[in-house]
């Protein structure tokens, strides 16, 4: 008997580990343990984003999504893998890695894709004007600022890769601060009771007018996919070749173009076909996936990033039953299953503990600054510039200065790359969770609270962002 419960006790505790065939002395993961880790990751993901959301409800004001990102970095090395790293790594070892990886660009693409779903139109013309300059201040000024700081940021040793030229590293770093991260802006807007005010659609959108035709893009996907384009030219000279860039730039405007010009055409027939039917129906929801699928497909093939093609797809489909029957059918598994593993693979990959110096915290607070005031500041400018008055303009700022995990993305490949080193790789993981977390209480502060006592907005409903 005894022999009987070493062996099940032993078989308990080895379920963690690989059990494939050995390979260069050492056992690989078969099929199974991918399985295992993947549906006990997505357990420990799911309770604490939910637990990490609900406090950051309870005592930070700071909305569900916000919690998500904290919750990530949570479970990585820089606070879980700290204090029990072999628990940590038998939970999330390297190996499994790729598996999460894929759901979590399956989770953001979908949530992009429903937040195309939702886009109101009818606010683009009347706020084209101050749109197009919000978003080329969000790209404009951040390039300007880095040109200024990266001569002394490349003085720095360990900052920037040694041999980089100065062209490059202020390309990057112009890409990095002119990021606002599309994901968490929407779900910010979404969960402020924003979505359906001009307010929020002006903080998405940026409008190209061209003789009779309007382009419909949105300024923060217009600034982040800016970013992607200039990280595609830094990185053609790092030994991608310039085909790189020329894909991702050439093939995102023509497909955007495509797809602006004849996509609600030819989507249009799936909606009459749920109107006709008065609901969704499994074949159609089917060919809906399908559809973003291989929208997304696209842009990442051509190096952009897959949720601008699953969110190019969203704001082309037909409006209307076909939105709502879509909504209820793919939204909260979206949002409460998938959307998750975005957040934590990218925590995964963070460390919070590489500045470790006064000079290197200067540093740091420096490059914070620069990265608000190419934001928070110019955007305000802008809508001052086109007509906005004081209040609008300040949560505009606000909103376009929040850059989440779209920012540990880019440093991420930065990173893997050789353009930045570790330490400055942490000094921009601090500035992207001190400006994503400062979002959503300057918004309340510089308009929210106003905007809801004057009946602008509505009430808040505390239930509102939890259960998002």
């Amino acid at each position: 008997m005894l022999d009987l419960l070493n062996s099940a006790w032993h078989a308990l505790t080895d379920v963690l580990g690989p059990h494939g065939p050995a390979v260069n002395a050492a056992k690989s993961y078969a099929p199974g343990d991918y399985s295992i880790h993947f549906f006990l990751q997505l357990a420990i993901i799911i309770l604490a984003c939910r637990v990490v959301g609900w406090l950051g409800q309870k005592l930070l004001k700071q909305p569900q999504v916000v919690g998500e990102m904290i919750a990530g970095v949570v479970l990585g090395p820089s606070l879980f893998g700290l204090f029990f790293p072999d628990l940590q790594l038998a939970i999330f070892p390297k190996e499994t890695r790729n598996v999460l990886y894929t759901g979590a660009q399956l989770g953001v693409g979908l949530y992009m894709f429903m937040v195309g779903l939702t886009l109101r139109l009818d606010h683009f013309q009347s706020k084209a004007k101050s749109a197009a300059g919000v978003s080329a201040a969000g790209i404009v000024a951040p390039f300007l600022l880095a040109a200024l700081i990266t001569p002394f940021l490349l003085t720095v040793p360990g900052l920037f890769t040694p041999g980089i030229s100065q062209a490059n590293a202020t390309l990057f770093m112009g890409a990095c601060i002119a990021l606002t991260a599309f994901p968490m802006l929407a779900r910010i807007i979404n969960e402020r009771g924003l979505a359906n005010s001009s307010l929020g659609t002006l903080s998405l959108t940026a409008v190209s007018a061209d003789g009779k035709q309007r382009r419909q893009l949105t300024a923060g996907a217009f600034d982040d996919a800016a970013s992607w384009c200039v990280l595609a030219l830094v990185l053609a000279t790092f030994g991608a070749g310039p085909g790189v860039a020329v894909l991702a730039i050439g093939g995102a405007v023509l497909y955007t173009g495509f797809m602006l010009l004849f996509g609600r055409k030819l989507l249009a027939p799936l909606g009459r076909i749920v109107e006709a039917k008065g609901e969704m129906s499994t074949a159609m929801l089917a060919v809906t996936m399908m559809l973003f699928c291989a929208s997304a497909f696209v842009m990442d093939a051509i190096g952009i990033h897959a949720i601008f093609g699953g969110f190019l797809m969203g704001v082309c489909m037909p409006r209307g039953l076909f939105v709502e029957e879509l909504k209820k059918k793919v939204e909260p598994l979206a949002v409460v299953l998938l959307l998750p593993m975005f957040f934590t693979y990218s925590g995964l990959n963070t460390r919070m503990d590489m500045v470790n110096s006064v000079e290197l915290l200067l540093i740091a607070l420096g490059v914070l600054a620069v990265s608000v005031l190419a934001k928070f500041g110019a955007c305000w400018a802008a809508a001052r510039l086109a007509g906005e008055d004081n209040r609008t303009a300040l949560g505009i700022g606000a909103l376009m200065n929040s850059r989440g995990l779209m920012e540990l993305i880019i440093i991420n490949i930065g990173l893997q790359k050789g353009i930045i080193g570790p330490t400055l790789f942490s000094m921009l993981v601090l500035m992207a969770i001190v400006t994503t977390v400062m979002a959503t209480p300057l918004f309340e502060l510089v308009y929210g609270r106003k905007a809801r006592e004057s009946g602008e907005l509505e009430a808040l409903d505390p239930k509102l962002a939890a259960a998002a």
